[in-house]
């Protein structure tokens, strides 16, 4: 019997997830499919008679839009949401804004899949000379951090993700889930994989094979000391996550028409 429960969702489509771009903490709005997905998302989980109590996003657009459409859709519109840069996606350094096929092209599939998916590899950071450096460090938004703005990441491996991540989850999450808050998590896909190996104790080998579509809400069901009760759970028609999440990990790979 499950102590705790909470529901964990990477946000929907990006305009940058569909250009196939690493976007990480460049701010995009949603894109009309992922304005569906998060639409979608919500009316399913009004459907299974969900109750929220409170939310909490990153503070980039596209998790906080998508906690949006889905609470429009479930007539809880009223909840509170909470927002934090500790749950933002995980910071690519140079990598930014790179379209993945192209990289695989460039650097292999399997450099690629290094960088998006293992744990403790971190990625070139990113300069001043970055063309994205500017927009990301002078967005008013990381000025009321609770870090310095000189002590923000410019790059992160998963495990980086995990360490900056495990703070806000221990002080600001979990006693609201000890309370007996409903949660929901609207995050990115990194920020969930992170908590998911936490919580489920997914091993540092094993969690680059975990890839979670957008869109797709995760439940959690916690015991007592917050360790996950079985693998975790995608809500939703699985024939059509199953497919989503082969979409997500093709990102990677070389464009038929370039091999």
């Amino acid at each position: 019997m499950a102590k705790y429960r909470l529901v964990l969702l990477r946000h929907g489509e990006g305009a940058w997830n569909k250009e196939n771009r690493f976007c990480s903490w460049v701010d995009q709005k949603l894109s009309s499919d992922g304005i569906k997905e998060a639409q979608n998302c919500g009316k399913h989980l009004k459907a299974l008679g969900f109750e929220f109590d409170l939310v909490f996003t990153s503070v980039l657009s596209r998790s906080i839009q998508t906690a949006w459409l889905v609470l429009e859709e479930m007539g809880q519109e009223w909840v509170p949401i909470q927002s934090s840069w500790r749950l933002n996606e995980r910071h690519y350094g140079e990598l930014i804004g790179l379209n993945r096929a192209e990289m695989a092209l460039n650097h292999g599939e399997e450099q690629v899949k290094i960088w998006r998916r293992s744990y403790d590899v971190t990625p070139p950071p990113i300069t001043e000379s970055h063309p994205y450096y500017d927009e990301i460090y002078n967005d008013r938004r990381y000025k009321c951090c609770d870090v310095s703005l000189d002590n923000l990441p410019k790059a992160e491996s998963l495990k980086d993700v995990l360490d900056r991540l495990l703070p806000y989850w221990n002080e600001k999450i979990v006693p609201e889930l000890k309370s007996g808050k409903m949660i929901l998590i609207s995050a990115h896909g990194n920020s969930s994989r992170a908590l998911l190996k936490h919580v489920e104790g997914i091993s540092d080998e094993d969690i680059i094979n975990v890839t979670l579509p957008t869109g797709v809400p995760i439940l959690l069901e916690l015991d007592e000391n917050l360790h996950l009760l079985g693998p975790h759970q995608f809500l939703g028609d699985q024939e059509a996550i199953q497919a989503a999440i082969k979409k997500v990990e093709d990102q990677g790979k070389v464009k038929s028409a370039e091999k």
